[in-house]
């Protein structure tokens, strides 16, 4: 899988990611309030004013970025209606040909991270018969427990040709607690970079791209510089552009000298632009070609920037 996102980089010249993590705050309002004149204010009209929503965005956008990453956390809020939601989405969006990162950020031991890996990338074997649950692309995995919890995707990866990126330095302010303690004169962020490097050498695609990848924050460009040495066969997830402050100037490093190695993500400044100033004129009417221009300007700042 991760040739194919090399190539659907190469392909769109986009090498962005989209969140798609509907609010009722960033729905517009003349979805939901379909939905809720036909089945009352529930969680059963929100999830599918979600589907509804979700699909405009991907229909605006599917031919200029080559991925998409919904939270589940997102869906997960609406209960079994919400998580019926996010197989929709993430099934409508493999039908457009995008790649799905499921921002899932599973982390367990033993057959715990067995299941959540065979939930979200792999099969389940009922009788005979092999099924797909969510069957994303990638998924986003947490390393606090140690190998233990990553090795079962590892397993699923190499057997499903799918991905996982590895939270090494997240994008919020407090991230620094734990992940810039150092231990023997070594931050842990760099620890564990190390570590994805190593899991990723079991994991090689034919690009020379690691299936094993990293999720770096935009917040934090000079740790980026050093990660992206430490882990030069990982691809790395870059969240906090937009919305949280990232911008183009912040990427540079995360990139490899072949223009490659990075995806970075960005949720409510493209799937909310409508509600910015600089694409208001859309209006809610138009939050799909409003998001469709939000991502058309981050291609150009990223490109502008490498």
């Amino acid at each position: 899988m991760i040739d194919r996102l090399i190539e659907s980089i190469k392909k769109t010249g986009a090498p962005i990611v989209v969140g798609l993590d509907p609010t009722l705050k960033l729905i517009p309002p003349q979805i939901t309030e379909k939905y809720y004149k036909e089945m009352g204010k529930t969680p059963e009209a929100v999830a599918e004013a979600i589907v509804e929503y979700n699909k405009g965005l991907t229909d605006a956008i599917c031919d200029v970025v080559p991925a998409v990453k919904p939270q589940i956390a997102m869906y997960e809020a609406f209960g079994i209606p919400g998580l019926i939601a996010f197989d929709r989405t993430v099934k409508y969006c493999k039908e457009k040909g995008l790649i799905v990162i499921g921002d899932v950020k599973r982390g367990d031991i033993g057959s715990t991270s067995e299941a959540y890996a065979q939930a979200h990338l792999g099969h389940v074997t009922i009788g005979d018969q092999r099924f797909a649950a969510f069957d994303e692309d990638f998924a986003t995995v947490n390393p606090y427990l140690g190998s233990d919890g990553v090795k079962p995707f590892l397993k699923v990866c190499n057997e499903d040709k799918k991905g996982i990126f590895v939270l090494v330095k997240t994008s919020n302010p407090s991230s620094g607690e734990f992940q810039d303690r150092e231990i023997d004169g070594i931050p842990l962020y760099r620890l564990v970079g190390e570590k994805v490097a190593e899991w990723g050498e079991e994991a090689m695609g034919e690009n020379g791209y690691s299936r094993v990848g990293a999720v770096v924050g935009a917040t934090y460009p000079e740790q980026g510089k050093v990660l992206r040495r430490v882990m030069p066969k990982s691809f790395i997830l870059v969240p906090g552009y937009g919305a949280q402050g990232g911008k183009g100037a912040d990427l540079v490093h995360f990139f490899n000298k072949d223009g490659l190695g990075a995806i970075i993500n960005s949720s409510r400044g493209i799937i909310g632009a409508y509600q910015q100033e600089r694409y208001a004129s859309y209006g809610p009417e138009g939050y799909a070609a409003a998001a469709r221009d939000a991502v058309l300007d981050m291609k150009e700042d990223i490109r502008s920037s490498l």
